[in-house]
C-alpha cells in the first residue's frame, strides 16, 4: 500500500552521487514473512476445478486462495505475491463457447481477471500442479502506474463472460470482447471510449450532456438476454458518473455496436435526492439493477435501456433495528469522493488517515463522528438462486439486512427482512453454498456466519491482523521466546496479537520429563477401518510400554500382550485384531483381550505367539496390511513374512520369502492399507494415462532405503516372490564437487496424490523427492504457451537385476538381488532436493492415507505438503523433538504426540487460524508496545478508549494470559503519542508523550501546528497486595484463540499424570507453568513527574543511556534526570527542523531526526557545550514513517509512500562537504505497503553444516518492518558475494515464465519504484524464494537462461550447456534463508 503522488510529495533527488555505493556496503535481502492480512476484494469461481468452488481474498499485493469447510472454518490453501499493486479483480466465467475451451487444463475453469499498476489487464489461471496462479494473457490498458486518465482502474465483467469493461479514474473506459473462435487469443475485440484522438481535444470545449466527462464511481453490465451467450447481441454498460461541478451523480446506460464497433450514449438516469455510489446488477433477471445512494436504495427497470426507471426505494435510514446486540461503533457515514485527488487507494486512506499528513490522524476528532445517513458499503446475492434472486447487504453501521426479489405473474416484489447481524461496518460480503456468508472488515478481524431460521449467527473468525501500528521482538536467547507482540486493529477492535511463525499448534496436555530414552513412538489402530488409534506404543532403550488412546491414557502393556523388557523396532496393525511387535530378538504376533479393547478377544490374558530369526538379529522392521518385512545386518537379509491362521485364536507367523543382500538395509516402509487406483483429483493431470507406474498396481508394495546409498521399491506377488521396480542411486556433491556426506536414507515414504513419488529423508538432514520417468519425455503445463520444462533428472540406478524364486511357498529360499538378470528396473529421477537441517530426517504421516501430509522431523518439525509440486513443506510452531506420531481420538480427532525434553506433549493444529497468531483483546487502539523484562509484562499505550474517564492510558498486560493488570489514565482529551523505557540510575522509567489539543497537529506544507503537549515520567513499581485477591494467570480470558481441551476434565485421572499447559506461550518459558503467580505481587503505574511543552511530543528515544530524546513539533530535545532522580527531568539542548518531527532515534552518539518533509538528519550532541550538531541530511525528500540507526553510519528508514532506504555516511566529513547533500542513499527496496513500524532484530541464517559459504556474521544487522496492511517483512543481511550471485538468479527469475510477476510487472521497476535511477538493489526474497519450489531440471534451466530478452526463455527448455551457475549453491543459500525465517 502506498500513498498517491498527490499526498506526499514526490522523491526529488537532490544529489546525483547519492545512488553510489562503496565497498563496505551491507547487502540486504527482503523477504515477506506474514503476508498483508487486509482483504480489498473477495471471489467465488471454480479456480481449480470445474466441479469445486473456491474463494479468492485479493488483497493489494498478494493473492490468496482459501476454501470456506463444510464447519464454516476458512482454511488457506495457498497464498501468492504478485509483485504489483492489485487495484481490481474479477471472475471471468466460462463459457463452453470461448476459444481457450482448446486448453484441456483451462477446461471448465474459471480466469481471473486483474487491473493492476503494470498498466496491463491479466488473465490468470490456477496451475494445480504449481500450486499457483500463472497469466494466461496479457491486455496493455495504459501505462505503468497510477495514471488519472487511462483506463486501470475499475473492472466489471458480462454474467455471461463475454464482454469485460475496464474505466480509468475518469473520463475513459475500454470495452473488450471474449473470443470465440479457435486460437490462442482471449480477447477479440478492444475498444476505446471516448476514442484516444477524442480524448487528446481541448477540455475547454463545452461539456456535452452524454459524454462521461468526469469521475467514473460504478459501472455493471447490464443483462437484456440471459439466453443470448455470445456476442450476437448488443450489450448495454451502466455507469455511475460524478461530472465536475455537479452536486449529483448521473446513471448513464452505455450501448456497444457490435457490427459498427462504436459505443454511444443510450440514455442517461437522474433523480434529485441522495448522493448515488454504487450501481449493482441483479443476477438472473434480464435488466435489473440497484442503484444505492447515501441514505437510500432504488430497484431500476433497465430492460428498455432508452427509458430507465425505478420500481422499488427503500430508506436505509428507517430500516428496522436489530434484534441482537452486539458491541459495535458507529463510524463516519463518508463515502470516498475519488474525484478527490483519485489516485487513493481506499484502503490506503482508511488505514492510514493522512489527514493534513499526520499519519497519527486515526486518534482525531473526526474519526468517530456520526451521521445520520446511512449508505451500503458491501453487498452479495446467494449462489445459484435463478428463480428469486437474494442478496445480503451491510450498511456503515455494521447492521445485515437481506432483500428478495420475486418475479411471478402479478409483477415484480420485494421483500426486505429485519436486521440479520449487527456488528462492524465491513469491506466485503460473500455468500457461499452452505448457507455460509464471509464478512472481511477492513481494521479488524472478519468472520464467517451462518444463515439459519431467518437470522446470520457467528461460526468462525477471519483473522485480520491490521494495520500493524507498533511491535516489539521479544529476546529469544534469554527468554526462549520465538514470537512478536503487536498492537493491531483500531477502536473498538483494538488488540494485542502474539504472532509465531510456522504452523499454529494448540497445546493440549504435556506430562512431567519422566520419560528419558524413548527411542520411538506409535499408534496403532485395534482394525484397519477404525477410525480411532486404540494404543500408543512407547519404545525405551530396554522397555516398552503400551498406553491405551481414549480418556485415560493407562499402562495396557500386559493385556496387549508386548514383551516389556525388550525395545521395541517397529510396531504395528497386520489384520484385523492382530497387532505386531519386532525388536532385536523375534517378531511377536499378539491378540490383545477385551480388558484392552472392547474388540478384544474374551480370554483372561493375551495370545501370543513369536517368530525367530536364525542366528543372528534384526535390525530394522515394518508392519503392513497383511505382511511384515524385517532386515538383518550380519549377515544382511530381507525376509518378507506373512501370518496364517491354525485354530481360533492361534496363528503363525512364517516365511514368505528371504533375499541376501549386497547393502545393508537402512529403513523400510510399509504402507498400511493396499492402496487403490484413483482416478486423478486435478485437471492437471488428466494427460496421464495412470497414476501408477507399470506394474506398481498389483501386489503388497514397500519401499526400503540402503546403505548403498539407494532407494528401491520392491513388490511382493503371492506365487511370483518378490521383484525390485525402480531404484534410485543417491549421489550427492557439494559445490566444490566432492560427495556429501551422511547421505545415506533415514527413513523413506511412498506417496500418491495424483501420482506415485517417493520421499526419502537422509541422516545428514536432506529431503529428497524421486519420480517415476515420463515415459513420453516430454511435459505438458496448465498454462497456453508456456513450455515449462521437464522435471525429470536422470539420477542412475541402484539395482541391476533380482532373481526371485518360482514359487510362493514358506520355505526357505535365497536370491541375489544385485545379480543381473533380464527383468532390469527402472531408473527412478531425482526431483527435488532440499536441506531442511543437519539431524537425521524421519517421515511420520498423519494418517494411514498415502496421500496424507508428512510431519517431518529434522533439527525442528515442519509440515510437508505431499500434494504440492517439488517439495514444500511449513515449519510448525513447536520446540525441537525426537518423536513423533498422529493420536486420533473421540476427544481429540487431530492429536498430535511430540516427544521433546523428556516429556510428551500432546497439540492439535490449528487449521481454523490461516495465521499463527494469538489475539487478546484490548479495547480502544493500541499505538506502541513495550515488552519490560524485568516484570515479565507488556507496557501497552492504548487511545480512543470508550469509557468516561479518559481516552487514553498505558496499561500493564500479562504477555500469557492478556489481562490488563493495571494502567495510568491520562486527562481527559489527552492523547497518548509515544512512549520509551528510559534508564534512571539502576531502575527503568516510562516516558510518555501526550497531546493536549485538538485538531491536526501538521499543516498541509509540512510544518507544525500550535500545540500543546505533556511529558510525563512513570515508575513501574512492584507493590505488594494486603487483600485476599490475587493476579492469577490461569485464565485466558482476553484470548479469543482458547479453545476448551477435551482432556481438561480428566487430567486427574489419566495414568500418565498429564498436566495441561495449553496457557503456555512456549513450552520452554520457565515462568509458564500452568499456576498462578505469587498471590501478593503486583506491579503498578506511578507518576513521577509531569511536564507541559510548546507541543505535541510525537517521538521518544534513549540516548547514551542516561539521556533521552523527545520532540515537541519541529523541536526536538536532549533531556536527562540530574542525580538520577526521576522526579527532576531537565533539558540539556535542543535542535530544531523546518517540518514536524515524525521518529527519533540514536545509536551510540548518533541521532537521527525524521520529519514529514527532509527525511533524515544526522546530528550529535556535546556534552561539554551542551549543544547539538547536524552533520548530514537526506538527499531526498520524504514523509518519514519510521527510522532506525543500524550503527553509527547507516540508517534505515521507511516513507509513507510504501519504500525502505538505506542512508549512509562516510567516517569523516569532507571539508567542503553541506550537511544538505552528504548522505547516500546505499539501497532502497519498494514494497507497495508502508511501514509503520521497524525494528532491529537478530537473526542468522547460517547452520553448521559441512557445506557454508565462508560469509562474515551479519545477523546483528537485520531489520524486521511491520506495514498498515498487516505484513511482517525481514530484511537480511547478506555478504557482496552472496549478493553478486542471488542477482544474477533474480534476474533470471523475473523473465522467466515459471516465477515471472503475474501480473506483467517489470520487476526492477517496481521494486526501485518511488527511488531514483541507479540505486543498489535489495533482493526480492519473494522472488527468489520461487527458485525452492522448482525442480531440479527447472532449477538447472533457469540458472541456464542467457540474460537478455524474454524471447530468449524458450531456447531455455532444452539447455546444451552446463549452467553457469551451480544449482547446488544456489539451494543452499536460500534453504538456509527459508529455514531460519521459519
Amino acid at each position: 500500500m502506498a500513498v498517491s503522488e498527490e499526498v506526499c510529495s514526490s522523491v526529488k533527488s537532490r544529489s546525483s552521487s547519492s545512488a553510489s555505493s562503496s565497498a563496505t556496503t551491507t547487502h540486504y535481502l527482503a523477504k515477506c514473512v506474514l503476508r498483508g492480512s487486509v482483504v480489498l476484494q473477495v471471489l467465488y469461481g471454480h479456480i481449480r476445478s470445474p466441479t469445486f468452488l473456491d474463494v479468492v481474498f485479493a488483497k493489494e499485493t498478494s493473492v490468496e486462495l482459501v476454501i470456506i469447510a463444510e464447519d464454516g472454518i476458512v482454511q488457506s490453501v495457498c497464498e501468492q505475491p504478485v509483485f504489483g499493486t492489485i487495484k481490481d479483480i474479477a471472475i471471468l466465467p466460462w463459457n463452453e463457447k470461448f476459444g481457450a475451451a482448446q486448453s484441456p487444463q483451462m477446461l471448465g475453469k474459471d480466469l481471473l481477471i486483474v487491473i493492476s499498476d503494470s498498466g496491463k489487464l491479466s488473465f490468470l489461471t490456477f496451475c494445480n500442479e504449481m500450486h499457483r496462479f500463472f497469466p494466461v494473457t496479457h491486455v496493455q490498458l495504459s501505462n505503468p502506474g497510477n495514471s488519472r486518465h487511462q483506463p486501470g482502474r475499475m473492472l466489471s465483467v458480462d454474467s455471461s463472460g463475454c464482454f469485460i469493461a475496464a474505466s480509468a479514474y475518469e473520463d475513459r473506459l475500454a470495452l473488450f470482447s471474449v473470443s470465440t473462435t479457435d486460437g490462442n487469443e482471449i480477447i477479440n475485440e478492444k475498444l476505446i471510449y471516448p476514442p484516444e484522438n477524442e480524448g487528446d481535444a481541448s477540455i475547454a470545449k463545452s461539456v456535452h450532456k452524454n459524454s462521461i466527462r468526469g469521475t467514473i464511481w460504478s459501472m455493471c453490465f447490464i443483462t437484456q438476454d440471459s439466453s443470448q451467450l455470445s456476442q450476437e447481441h448488443n450489450p448495454v454498460l451502466a455507469i455511475l458518473l460524478h461530472r465536475r461541478g455537479a452536486v449529483l451523480n448521473v446513471l448513464l446506460l452505455l450501448g456497444w455496436n457490435i457490427r459498427e464497433s462504436a459505443i454511444h450514449v443510450i440514455s442517461q438516469f437522474e433523480e434529485a435526492g441522495p448522493l448515488a455510489h454504487d450501481i449493482v446488477e441483479v443476477p438472473h433477471s434480464r435488466g435489473y439493477a440497484f442503484l444505492f445512494r447515501v441514505g437510500d436504495a432504488l430497484l431500476m427497470d433497465l430492460r428498455d435501456a432508452h427509458n430507465p426507471s425505478c420500481v422499488y426505494r427503500t430508506s436505509l435510514n428507517f430500516l428496522p433495528n436489530a434484534v441482537d446486540e452486539h458491541a459495535f461503533v458507529e463510524e463516519s457515514c463518508r463515502v470516498h469522493d475519488v474525484d478527490d485527488e483519485g489516485l487513493f487507494n481506499v484502503a490506503a486512506c482508511a488505514l492510514l488517515e493522512l489527514r493534513d499528513y499526520d499519519p497519527m490522524c486515526i486518534d482525531g476528532d473526526n474519526s468517530n463522528v456520526t451521521s445520520t445517513c446511512k449508505h451500503a458499503c458491501s453487498w452479495s446475492w446467494e449462489p445459484e438462486n435463478h428463480k428469486n434472486p437474494r442478496m445480503i447487504f451491510c450498511i456503515d453501521t455494521g447492521e445485515l439486512f437481506m432483500i428478495e426479489i420475486f418475479f411471478d405473474s402479478d409483477g415484480l416484489k420485494v421483500n426486505l427482512s429485519e436486521c440479520l447481524y449487527k456488528g462492524l461496518s465491513c469491506k466485503a460480503l460473500l455468500w457461499v453454498q452452505g448457507g455460509y456468508l464471509a464478512v472481511l472488515a477492513e481494521m479488524g478481524d472478519g468472520m464467517v456466519l451462518t444463515l439459519s431460521n431467518g437470522r446470520l449467527h457467528y461460526t468462525s473468525p477471519i483473522q485480520n491482523i491490521a494495520p500493524i501500528l507498533d511491535m516489539s521482538v521479544v529476546d529469544s536467547h534469554d527468554e526462549k521466546h520465538d514470537q512478536m507482540f503487536a498492537c493491531c486493529g483500531v477502536a473498538p477492535e483494538g488488540s494485542l496479537r502474539i504472532i509465531r511463525s510456522g504452523i499454529s499448534v494448540e497445546k493440549l496436555l504435556r506430562t512431567a520429563p519422566i520419560y528419558q530414552g524413548i527411542t520411538g513412538a506409535w499408534t496403532v489402530r485395534m482394525k484397519v477401518n477404525d477410525p480411532y488409534h486404540s494404543f500408543l506404543v512407547l519404545s525405551f532403550v530396554e522397555e516398552t510400554r503400551v498406553l491405551s488412546v481414549g480418556l485415560s491414557f493407562s499402562d495396557v502393556t500386559e493385556l496387549v500382550g508386548f514383551q516389556p523388557d525388550v525395545c521395541t523396532l517397529a510396531c504395528g496393525l497386520v489384520s484385523d485384531g492382530l497387532l505386531v511387535q519386532i525388536h532385536q530378538n523375534a517378531v511377536r504376533l499378539c491378540l490383545p483381550t477385551n480388558g484392552a479393547h472392547s474388540d478384544g478377544i474374551p480370554l483372561s490374558s493375551p495370545v501370543c505367539t513369536s517368530w525367530f530369526p536364525d542366528n543372528t538379529s534384526i535390525s530394522l522392521g515394518a508392519v503392513g496390511h497383511n505382511m511384515i518385512v524385517v532386515s538383518t545386518s550380519n549377515p544382511c537379509f530381507l525376509l518378507v513374512l506373512g501370518v496364517r491362521l491354525l485354530s481360533a485364536y492361534h496363528y503363525e507367523i512364517y516365511e514368505m520369502q528371504r533375499l541376501r543382500l549386497q547393502n545393508e538395509i537402512s529403513c523400510i516402509s510399509v504402507p498400511q492399507k493396499p492402496f487403490e487406483q484413483k482416478q486423478p483429483s486435478s485437471y492437471t493431470h488428466m494427460v496421464n494415462n495412470s497414476a501408477f507406474p507399470l506394474g506398481i498396481d498389483g501386489g503388497r508394495t514397500f519401499v526400503i532405503g540402503t546403505h548403498r546409498p539407494s532407494v528401491e521399491i520392491l513388490s511382493f506377488i503371492p506365487d511370483k516372490g518378490l521383484r525390485v521396480l525402480a531404484s534410485g542411486m543417491i549421489s550427492l556433491t557439494n559445490t566444490i564437487g566432492t560427495a556429501i556426506s551422511g547421505s545415506i536414507p533415514q527413513d523413506v515414504r511412498l506417496i500418491l496424490v495424483d501420482r506415485l513419488y517417493i520421499l526419502s529423508g537422509l541422516r545428514n538432514g536432506m529431503l529428497l523427492r524421486f519420480e517415476w520417468p515420463d515415459p513420453s519425455k516430454t511435459s505438458s503445463s496448465e498454462f497456453p504457451r508456456l513450455q515449462p520444462i521437464s522435471s525429470l533428472v536422470n539420477i542412475g540406478t541402484a539395482l541391476t537385476g533380482i532373481r526371485v524364486p518360482a514359487s510362493f511357498s514358506p520355505q526357505f529360499s535365497e536370491a541375489n538381488i544385485f545379480e543381473k538378470t533380464n527383468d532390469v528396473p527402472i531408473n527412478l529421477q531425482l526431483i527435488a532436493i532440499r536441506r531442511i537441517g543437519i539431524t537425521p530426517v524421519f517421515l511420520v504421516p498423519l494418517s494411514d492415507s498415502l496421500d496424507a501430509d508428512l510431519i517431518t522431523l529434522s533439527d525442528r518439525p515442519w509440515l510437508l505438503h505431499t500434494a504440492r509440486h517439488g517439495l514444500s513443506y511449513t515449519s510448525i510452531s513447536f520446540q525441537p523433538s525426537t518423536h513423533v506420531t498422529p493420536v486420533c481420538s473421540i476427544e481429540c480427532p487431530k492429536g498430535i504426540l511430540f516427544v521433546a525434553e523428556n516429556s510428551l506433549h500432546l497439540v492439535e493444529m490449528v487449521h481454523s487460524k490461516r495465521l499463527n497468531v494469538q489475539k487478546f483483546h484490548l479495547g480502544g487502539t493500541p499505538r506502541k508496545v513495550l515488552y519490560h523484562s524485568e516484570s515479565r509484562l507488556l507496557l501497552v499505550m492504548r487511545t480512543q478508549l470508550s469509557n468516561d474517564v479518559c481516552s487514553s492510558d498505558i496499561c500493564c498486560v500479562d504477555p500469557l494470559s492478556g489481562l490488563v493488570l493495571s494502567s495510568f489514565k491520562l486527562e481527559p482529551r489527552e492523547t497518548a503519542k509515544s512512549m520509551e523505557l528510559v534508564r534512571v540510575g539502576n531502575e527503568q522509567v516510562l516516558v510518555v508523550g501526550t497531546n493536549l489539543s485538538s485538531g491536526p497537529a501538521i499543516m498541509p506544507n509540512g510544518e507544525a501546528e500550535s500545540t500543546k503537549g505533556r511529558l510525563i515520567v512513570l515508575c513501574l513499581e512492584h507493590v505488594q497486595n494486603s487483600d485476599s485477591g490475587s493476579i492469577t494467570f490461569c485464565s485466558k480470558a482476553g484470548s479469543t484463540s482458547q479453545r476448551t481441551s477435551p482432556f481438561r476434565e480428566i487430567v486427574g485421572y489419566a495414568t500418565e499424570q498429564l498436566s495441561s499447559s495449553s496457557l503456555c506461550s512456549s513450552p520452554d518459558d520457565t515462568s509458564c507453568d500452568g499456576v498462578k503467580l505469587e498471590e501478593t505481587e503486583s506491579w503498578q503505574l506511578r507518576l513521577a513527574s509531569s511536564t507541559t511543552w510548546p507541543g505535541m511530543v510525537y517521538a521518544i528515544c534513549t540516548y547514551l543511556d542516561r539521556y533521552f530524546l523527545a520532540s515537541a513539533g519541529n523541536y526536538f530535545y536532549v533531556c536527562g534526570f540530574p542525580s538520577d532522580n526521576p522526579q527532576r527531568m531537565k533539558r540539556f539542548a535542543g535542535g530544531r527542523t523546518r517540518h514536524m518531527i515524525t521518529s527519533l532515534t540514536s545509536y551510540f552518539t548518533r541521532i537521527a531526526v525524521g520529519d514529514c518533509r527532509d527525511g533524515i538528519l544526522f546530528y550529535s550532541y556535546h556534552e561539554d557545550s551542551k549543544k547539538l550538531e547536524q552533520l548530514y541530511c537526506d538527499p531526498s525528500q520524504r514523509l518519514v514513517a519510521d527510522c532506525i540507526l543500524m550503527d553509527v553510519d547507516t540508517a534505515v528508514v521507511s516513507d509513507c509512500k510504501g519504500s525502505i532506504a538505506v542512508l549512509s555516511c562516510s567516517d569523516h566529513l569532507e571539508n567542503n562537504a553541506s550537511p544538505e547533500c552528504n548522505l547516500t542513499l546505499s539501497s532502497a527496496y519498494y514494497m507497495g505497503e508502508i511501514a509503520m513500524s521497524i525494528r532491529k532484530g537478530s537473526y542468522s541464517y547460517k547452520l553448521p553444516a559441512d557445506d557454508v559459504l565462508n560469509a562474515i556474521d551479519l545477523s546483528q544487522n537485520t531489520i524486521i518492518a511491520s506495514t498498515l496492511l498487516g505484513s511482517i517483512i525481514i530484511f537480511i543481511p547478506i555478504s557482496r558475494e552472496e549478493h553478486e550471485l542471488l542477482e544474477a538468479v533474480q534476474a533470471r527469475l523475473v523473465v522467466h515464465p515459471l516465477t515471472s510477476p503475474v501480473l506483467g510487472n517489470d520487476h526492477d521497476d517496481f521494486r526501485s519504484r518511488e527511488n531514483p535511477v541507479g540505486v543498489p538493489k535489495i533482493l526480492d526474497g519473494d522472488m527468489l524464494t520461487q527458485f525452492l519450489e522448482l525442480t531440479s531440471k527447472q532449477q538447472e534451466a533457469i540458472l541456464s537462461l542467457p540474460l537478455g530478452s524474454p524471447d530468449t526463455v524458450k531456447s531455455s527448455l532444452k539447455p546444451h550447456v552446463p549452467s553457469p551457475i551451480p544449482v547446488n549453491q544456489v539451494v543452499q543459500l536460500l534453504e538456509r534463508v527459508h529455514y531460519a525465517l521459519n
